[in-house]
């Protein structure tokens, strides 16, 4: 595997571990700085767009990120030639990014709108519906404040608490980061599986083998699923992995379209 790795592939690599390395041991403050932020939060800068794919959560999210670049990254580079696929890393790193934002600006000014109608006019069951379409935000010691609430639904002191709560999902949900390659990781995913799509790869668990274009294709499903799910109790940013799979599609596809385009 380390014998084949390609240039493009083994400087991604060195980066991102560097970065991590430093962020994690000499400088916390870059998962600060670097993160992608909320387009509307006072964290947020515009080279946090490209900072953001090389900040990870922890070891574990670097190691998966990378451990799949090294799989698929070779011999993808081999093919398409070193300018190619770093186009295809950054633009689908950056993309998934810049699609993100977008998706989480619709979620929070849903969610504003859904505030500001309870605060016209209060409501201990509308409350309660908030706090579960939310409840990744909350301790389980909030369904006991609802429970009190409702039991005293016009008490000035419950309401204000209520939208005290509210407001400080509203930050929060506002100065939520995003970090990881997973986008870009995703178009990787996803170029292989339309240029090599009868590739047989061996899964571990469980042990056998598949053909690229279902491996991804079941990846694309799932996470299509937890996209229309929208669990709020799942931290992984599902929505920018599914536009990683667009944008390295789209750029696939037109590549095809184009046979001399390629390396």
């Amino acid at each position: 595997m380390f014998r084949n790795i390609t240039p493009v592939v083994q400087n991604l690599l060195l980066i991102n571990i560097a970065v991590f390395v430093v962020a994690s041991f000499v400088f916390p403050v870059l998962n600060e700085w670097f993160a992608l932020y909320y387009i509307q939060s006072p964290y947020f800068k515009p080279f946090q767009f490209l900072t953001y794919m090389f900040m990870h959560a922890d070891f574990w999210h670097l190691f998966s990120n990378m451990f799949g670049l090294l799989i698929f990254g070779p011999l993808l580079e081999q093919f398409l030639g070193p300018k190619k696929l770093l186009t295809l890393w950054m633009a689908c790193g950056i993309g998934a990014g810049v699609l993100y934002s977008g998706y989480t600006m619709y979620e929070y000014k849903s969610l504003e709108t859904k505030v500001m109608t309870f605060e016209a006019s209060p409501d201990p069951e509308y409350f309660n519906k908030l706090v579960l379409e939310n409840r990744g935000y909350f301790s389980p010691e909030v369904f006991d404040f609802v429970d009190q609430y409702s039991r005293n639904p016009q008490d000035p002191v419950y309401i204000e608490r209520a939208e005290k709560t509210l407001d400080a999902i509203l930050r929060l949900h506002a100065n939520q980061p995003m970090v990881g390659a997973s986008g870009a990781l995703f178009g990787i995913l996803v170029a292989f599986a339309m240029l090599f799509p009868n590739t047989q790869l061996f899964l571990l668990f469980p042990p056998m083998p598949v053909k690229a274009k279902y491996l991804v294709g079941a990846y694309a499903l799932y996470t299509i699923y937890n996209v229309l799910l929208n669990n709020p109790t799942d931290n992984v940013a599902h929505f920018a992995h599914l536009s990683g799979l667009i944008i390295g599609a789209i750029l696939v596809y037109n590549w095809k379209k184009d046979r001399n385009s390629f390396y």
